[in-house]
């Protein structure tokens, strides 16, 4: 009843805060927000940019772990202040201090991803303008970010320490990086390494076939002390070798699709495995709210058999996977086919409805059922708990007042399928949230990151 109560008033409080902005949203297309005062833009001198964001978010959930009863609700905040020195136009220093907490959790861990206090989270040095160097504290995102990305939607997300090589020519772009995931410490300095490091290079080729983007990749992945199937601990070394194609079919109709296989070792195991993805869009621009349908389908193998010394489980490396299999995030890209179907709206310049459905079958039945995080959520052993893990309708709505302040709200509804009813309690899940970015230093719109 709690929790119930809660998200009742988490729905109400943002229907006072659209209410309260719904003369802003009658405003013609053409019309632009006023410019923030000189200083509060955020360019402090010709050579220096401040912005800073302030993220809230109100989220809860029922049937934790697919159980009765195990319900949470929660409210997070996350404070970024970046800095961009900019001495000349081919040298920049960049700064971002993050102080991400969480208040009132109840159920689970309340330090990573919710909590990071006061941290430097990316800190670079850049050179170059169209070739460039980055080498510090960043971000990495490449394609979709299906396999690697900064995962925004957390309230601490994710960085590396890395350097970064960038080549540009016209319709070509090639980045060349060498990097460690940065791990969160909520009380004490963020570090990487401990063994784990990444290697990779990802080309995007925008001119070989007109309103197409060709993009083949290579990740080397290394990383310490993993279990060896037939016992013992020895190192990952990984490759994934992949390309993604992406592109539009005519002016209303879009598609996308990715192909990735994993080769390598851990020990003596060997590694095979793949992944896919496909979507097709069709947006109707002729009629009212410009509704956008699609349908996707996602494939990522599983293994076969834990003590063959084949590991056929897909890894699904570093992500940004918020939303892509569920807006409830309890599946991921591991041992997996997902289905899913979802419609686009537009009712107004400054509105933005979704929603979705979506169905999951294990690719393997004696493989693990893995949430968004790539956290194992359940398994059968002897495979006999069925391959259907359940489906998912969710709904989501975004207001986009001005350039500093945004609006969104999402709900969603996991029925459980044969897997779950016969590895956990089998209850349903449900998962709501309502978050407000506000930006109170510098001009640029707050990202929509997932």
């Amino acid at each position: 009843m709690r929790v119930r109560t809660f998200l009742v008033w988490c729905w109400l409080a943002l229907g006072v805060v659209l209410a309260s902005q719904s003369a802003g949203a009658q405003q013609a297309p053409s019309e632009q927000p006023p410019p923030l005062p000189v200083g509060l833009d955020g360019q402090l001198a010709r050579w220096l940019q401040v912005r800073g964001e302030f993220r809230t978010r109100i989220e809860g959930f029922t049937g934790g772990g697919f159980v009765a009863g195990n319900d949470d609700s929660y409210w997070m905040d996350r404070f970024r202040l970046n800095a961009t020195i900019r001495p000349t136009p081919s040298i920049g220093f960049v700064v971002q201090a993050q102080d991400a907490r969480a208040f009132l959790k109840s159920a689970g861990a309340q330090a990573v991803p919710l909590r990071d206090t006061l941290d430097v989270r990316m800190a670079y040095g850049e050179y170059g303008t169209r070739n460039s160097v980055r080498v510090g504290r960043q971000e990495l995102a490449f394609g979709e970010q299906r396999l690697l990305g900064p995962v925004s939607w957390l309230n601490t997300a994710r960085t590396f320490d890395a350097a970064r090589v960038t080549f540009k020519r016209t319709g070509v772009q090639v980045d060349v990086f060498a990097a460690s995931v940065v791990t969160i410490q909520p009380d004490t300095f963020d570090r990487s390494g401990g063994g784990n490091a990444l290697y990779g290079a990802y080309v995007a080729l925008g001119a070989l076939v007109p309103n197409q983007s060709i993009e083949p990749y290579f990740f080397w992945r290394v990383s310490p002390n993993l279990t060896v199937e037939t016992g013992g601990l020895a190192p990952l070394h990984q490759a994934t070798t992949g390309v993604r194609i992406a592109g539009r079919l005519s002016s209303n109709l879009d598609y996308s699709t990715e192909v990735a296989v994993q080769t390598g070792s851990v020990g003596p195991d060997s590694v095979r495995a793949w992944a896919g993805h496909a979507l097709v869009g069709k947006t109707f621009g002729a009629v009212a709210w410009r509704p956008r349908v699609f349908g996707e389908y996602n494939y990522a193998s599983g293994d076969e058999n834990r003590t063959d010394g084949t590991r056929g489980t897909f890894d699904q490396l570093y992500p940004t996977p918020h939303d892509r299999y569920g807006l409830a995030d309890q599946v991921g890209w591991r041992n997996i086919n997902h289905i899913r179907s979802g419609i686009e709206l537009r009712p107004a310049p400054k509105w933005q409805l979704s929603g979705g459905y979506h169905s999951w079958w294990l690719a393997s039945a004696t493989d693990g059922l893995f949430s968004a995080g790539g956290a194992l959520v359940a398994r059968s052993l002897s495979g006999t708990a069925g391959r259907h893990v359940g489906q998912e309708a969710d709904a989501q709505v975004g207001y986009i007042y001005s350039p500093q302040l945004q609006v969104a709200a999402g709900y969603a509804h996991v029925f459980p399928g044969q897997v779950l009813e016969n590895t956990t309690a089998g209850a349903a899940y449900n998962y709501s949230y309502v978050m407000v970015t506000y930006v109170f230093l510098g001009d640029k719109p707050a990202p929509r990151g997932r």
